[in-house]
């Protein structure tokens, strides 16, 4: 490794823990799903690593693109804010439609924390069933996926091309797969450190609205980025 490739990996690396701190979205909707849908540790982990994933390589494919037909790089920024505005209206939708069904869920559901209707609907927005095998499929984690996938990781891709244009794709990949493993890797310790500190928050009284909460969060989230820059 060159001296040059490693001060860009470390750059990358700064870079990729600042970036995902200061952004909420970044955490805040899986600590907030985790805590209202009683996750598992290990499934909360692998659809953080799942978002983070397709959060930063769907920047990375457009940089590709960009660097092989020669895109310049205000162009790609461009794009990148136009996914930016998409993710943060859509991050936005989906905390409202989840408030909402969580409202309805809560006014369903006894302060004994008992359901008093028809199960069945009130599970009826958390999955699909595959029409082939029957299995259920859930939505959430798929929902929060394609947002993901939208969501730009607007840091990557100068990152990239630079390195690209300069020592070779074997420092691009190399400094864009810090970023990403960073990144994940600050994700996943920014919701776990968060679920450990509500379990000393007494809350049992908002455990009814838990999911109306959560989609609050979440919304308000979205707003933050789209109209704070967050």
């Amino acid at each position: 490794m060159t001296p040059e490739i490693a001060i860009l990996a470390g750059n990358a690396a700064i870079v990729a823990v600042v970036h995902t701190a200061i952004g909420p979205d970044h955490y805040l909707p899986f600590v907030v799903l985790a805590k209202a849908r009683r996750w598992s540790r290990a499934r909360t982990v692998a659809v953080t690593a799942a978002c983070g994933a397709g959060h930063v390589l769907s920047s990375i494919v457009l940089g590709l693109l960009g660097f092989a037909l020669g895109a310049a790089l205000k162009q790609l920024e461009w794009i990148e804010s136009i996914r930016g505005e998409v993710a943060a209206w859509t991050l936005i939708a989906f905390g409202l439609a989840y408030a909402a069904w969580g409202l309805r869920r809560a006014r369903r559901t006894g302060p004994d924390g008992h359901t008093h209707s028809h199960g069945g609907y009130l599970h009826a927005s958390d999955h699909v069933h595959d029409p082939k095998t029957g299995a259920s499929v859930p939505l959430t984690p798929v929902i929060l996926f394609v947002i993901f996938v939208f969501g730009p990781c607007e840091p990557l891709i100068p990152l990239f091309i630079y390195p690209a244009a300069t020592v070779g794709w074997g420092g691009a990949a190399l400094v864009s797969a810090v970023f990403a493993l960073v990144t994940i890797g600050t994700m996943l310790a920014a919701v776990l450190v968060s679920l450990r500190g509500l379990e000393f928050v007494p809350a049992r009284s908002l455990e009814r609205y838990s999911h109306a909460l959560a989609g609050a969060s979440i919304a308000l989230t979205g707003g933050a980025i789209q109209f704070l820059g967050l």
